[in-house]
C-alpha cells in the first residue's frame, strides 16, 4: 500500500554555467564585431568556436601576422576595430607586429592573446609559454588591458573599442589569460555583466580663433595646394573635401593610401606636379598627412616661406619637424564644417594662373609618362612597366575593385602607373614601408566589404605572407593575386661578394613557379610571359570573383636596388671618398 504523503524525491536543481570564453564571445558580438581574424590553440580554441556560436565570422589563418593585417585593414576601412584572436607567446608576438603597426597608421585594432597565468609569470615559474605579454605590449600600443578574471572581459572589450577608435585610432591589446578564459559562472551571473556601451566614439570640435587663423592664410595664398593623407581617407569625409578642392579652385596631391580620395586624373589632380608643388605653393592645407620623411620631412625641396595649414585629431602631431602657422586639432569632419563655413564668408586671393600652369605641366608629364609605359609593351622578356602596361586600363576600368600593393620596384611603379577613383580602394605598405602585409590585407579588404581585391605584389613581397593566400581559397574570396617575379629582392642579377657558390643576399628564384603554389590551394592560377596572356588572365580573373592566382615572368634584371628609395641606403665603401 502506498502512503499518499510520500513524494517523489526531485533532483537538485543546478544553475547553467558558462566560462570566460562565453563571456569574451558575447562581450565582441554585445559591441558590433562582425568579423574577427586570428589562429587558435592553446589557450583559445575553444573562445573561436564560441566566437563562431555568436554569429561572428572567424577568418581562420596560417600566420598571427597576416591575421592581424587584415584586421587592421578591416579597422581602416570600416573605421570599426578590426579584432585579432592569437594564443599566448610566439603566436602573441607574431600578431604584434601588425598591431604596432595599426598603432603607427592610426587604424582602429584590437589584439586578443591567450595568455599564461600572470602570478606564475611575475614569479618566472616556468609555466606554459611563459611571457609577460601585457608588459611587452604595452610600450607598442594605444591601450593595453589585462583580464585577470572572466569579471574583466566585458570592460576590457569596451574600453578596448573606445580606446581604439577615439581621438587618433589605434591598436590596443588585451591580455586575456587562462584564469580569465577558464573560469566558471552561472549563465545568470554572467549575462549581468555584459553591457552595450555607448558614445564610443565622440567627436571634438577645434576651436573658433584655430579655425578662423587657418581661413585667413588660406585665403591670403597666391598658389594654395591641399595635401591629402591616408587619415583624410579614414575619415570618410570624402565630399566635405570634395568640396573645399572644387568650390575653392585648389590643386591636391595625395599621399599613396589617399589615392582616389579624389580622382588622381582629375583637373585639379598635382600628381604629376609633385616637385612643383613643394618648390612653388606658399600655403599648403595638410589633412590627415603627417610631414615625414616620404615628405622630406617638410624641408628641403619645399619652398622656404611656405605656410603649413595642417588638419589633424592628435594635437602631438603639430609642429613635427616644421612649424605649422595655422594648426586646426579636432574631429576632420567638424573641422571641415567649420573652415568651409568662414571660407564662404571671405573673398579668396589665389592667382588664376598657378592652377593652369600645373595643368599644363601635368598634361606633358602625363603624356611623357604614358609614352614610357607604351614603350615597354613590347619588352621581352617583361619588365615591370611591361607588366604594368596590360594591368593599368584594367584596373582603372573596374573602379571598384580594391587595389593592395606592396614590394619595392613593384609598388613604387605601381603606384604611379594605376589611378584610383574611389576613396579606400587602396591599401599599401604606408607609414613604416613594412613588407609582408599584402595577402592579409587583401583578405581583410574582401572580408570587411565584401568586394573584389586585386593584390599586385613583388616575389619578395610575396614570400612573406604567400600560404595565407590558402586563406584565400579556403574562405573562396574574390581576390586575384597577382605575382611580378623578378628573382630576386630589388632584381635577380645579385653577384655574390664571397667565393662561395651561395646565390647573392638580394638573390630569390627567376624560375619559381608561384602559380603552383595556387594549384595546390584549388585555385584559378595562371603563369604568363607576355602582356597579352597577362591582360587575358587578369580579365577572366576579376570576372570569376574566384580565388585566382597570376605568376608574372619578369626579366631578372627588372628593378633597382630599393625602387625610389636608394638614397636611403648607406653607400657602400668603394663609393666612400676618402
Amino acid at each position: 500500500m502506498t502512503n499518499s504523503n510520500n513524494k517523489i524525491p526531485q533532483a537538485p536543481h543546478f544553475p547553467e554555467q558558462v566560462t570566460g570564453m562565453y563571456i569574451l564571445a558575447r562581450a565582441l558580438k554585445n559591441i558590433g564585431i562582425e568579423n574577427v581574424y586570428g589562429l587558435v590553440g592553446i589557450p583559445i580554441t575553444e573562445a573561436g568556436y564560441m566566437v563562431q556560436g555568436q554569429g561572428i565570422r572567424f577568418v581562420g589563418f596560417r600566420h598571427e601576422q597576416q591575421a592581424g593585417m587584415a584586421a587592421a585593414t578591416e579597422g581602416f576601412l570600416t573605421k570599426k576595430p578590426g579584432v585579432l584572436m592569437t594564443v599566448s607567446s610566439l603566436g602573441f608576438m607574431n600578431g604584434l607586429t601588425a598591431t604596432a603597426n595599426a598603432t603607427v597608421n592610426c587604424y582602429p585594432m584590437i589584439q586578443i592573446s591567450g595568455a599564461s597565468d600572470p602570478t606564475m609569470v611575475d614569479m618566472n615559474m616556468g609555466t606554459y609559454e611563459q611571457l609577460d605579454q601585457f608588459n611587452t605590449a604595452k610600450p607598442l600600443v594605444k591601450a593595453a588591458f589585462r583580464c585577470s578574471k572572466a569579471e574583466d572581459i566585458p570592460s576590457a572589450v569596451g574600453r578596448a573599442y573606445r580606446a581604439a577608435v577615439s581621438g587618433r585610432p589605434g591598436g590596443v591589446y588585451i591580455d586575456m589569460t587562462t584564469p580569465a578564459l577558464g573560469q566558471i559562472l552561472n549563465r545568470e551571473d554572467a549575462e549581468k555583466l555584459l553591457y552595450t556601451p555607448v558614445d564610443v566614439y565622440s567627436p571634438v570640435a577645434p576651436n573658433q580663433q584655430s579655425v578662423e587663423r587657418a581661413v585667413e592664410i588660406i585665403a591670403s595664398a597666391k598658389r594654395p595646394a591641399i595635401l591629402l593623407g591616408k587619415g583624410a581617407a579614414y575619415a570618410q569625409v570624402d565630399g566635405k573635401i570634395k568640396e573645399l578642392i572644387e568650390k575653392y579652385n585648389i590643386p591636391y596631391l595625395p599621399m599613396s593610401m589617399a589615392k582616389g580620395l579624389m580622382p588622381d586624373d582629375g583637373p585639379l589632380s598635382a600628381l604629376a606636379c609633385r616637385s612643383t608643388i613643394m618648390e612653388k605653393s606658399d600655403v599648403v592645407i595638410v589633412i590627415g598627412a603627417r610631414l615625414n620623411w616620404m615628405l622630406s620631412f617638410g624641408k628641403g625641396k619645399w619652398n622656404p616661406d611656405m605656410k603649413f595649414v595642417q588638419l589633424d585629431v592628435e594635437p602631438q602631431e603639430i609642429d613635427v619637424n616644421v612649424p605649422i602657422a595655422a594648426p586646426v586639432v579636432g574631429d576632420m569632419g567638424l573641422a571641415l564644417d567649420a573652415i568651409l563655413d568662414k571660407l564662404s564668408t571671405v573673398k579668396m586671393s589665389a592667382d588664376p594662373s598657378w592652377v593652369t600652369s600645373l595643368q599644363a605641366e601635368a598634361k606633358e608629364k602625363n603624356a611623357k609618362f604614358a609614352a614610357r609605359i607604351d614603350g615597354a609593351k613590347t619588352a621581352s622578356p617583361m619588365n615591370h612597366w611591361t607588366a604594368l602596361s596590360a594591368i593599368k586600363p584594367i584596373l582603372e576600368a573596374n573602379k571598384d575593385i580594391i587595389l593592395v600593393n606592396e614590394g619595392a620596384n613593384t609598388l613604387d611603379d605601381t603606384r604611379d602607373a594605376v589611378n584610383m577613383s574611389l576613396p579606400r580602394h587602396r591599401i599599401d605598405c604606408a607609414t613604416w614601408a613594412i613588407m609582408g602585409m599584402g595577402i592579409g590585407s587583401a583578405i581583410g579588404a574582401a572580408v570587411a566589404t565584401g568586394k573584389s581585391v586585386v593584390a599586385v605584389e613583388g616575389d619578395s613581397a610575396f614570400g612573406f605572407s604567400g600560404m595565407d593566400f590558402s586563406t584565400v581559397c579556403r574562405f573562396r574570396l574574390p581576390v586575384t593575386v597577382v605575382i611580378f617575379n623578378n628573382g630576386g629582392i630589388y632584381n635577380g642579377v645579385g653577384v655574390p661578394m664571397d667565393k662561395t657558390n651561395d646565390p647573392a643576399p638580394t638573390t630569390l628564384d627567376i624560375n619559381a613557379r608561384y602559380d603552383k603554389l595556387g594549384d595546390a590551394f584549388g585555385a584559378q592560377t595562371y603563369y604568363v610571359t607576355t602582356p597579352e596572356e597577362l591582360s587575358k588572365a587578369l580579365t577572366e580573373s576579376i570576372a570569376s570573383k574566384k580565388p585566382c592566382l597570376i605568376d608574372v615572368q619578369l626579366g631578372a634584371d627588372s628593378g633597382k636596388e630599393s625602387g625610389h628609395i636608394g638614397y636611403l641606403n648607406p653607400a657602400p665603401l668603394q663609393d666612400i671618398t676618402v
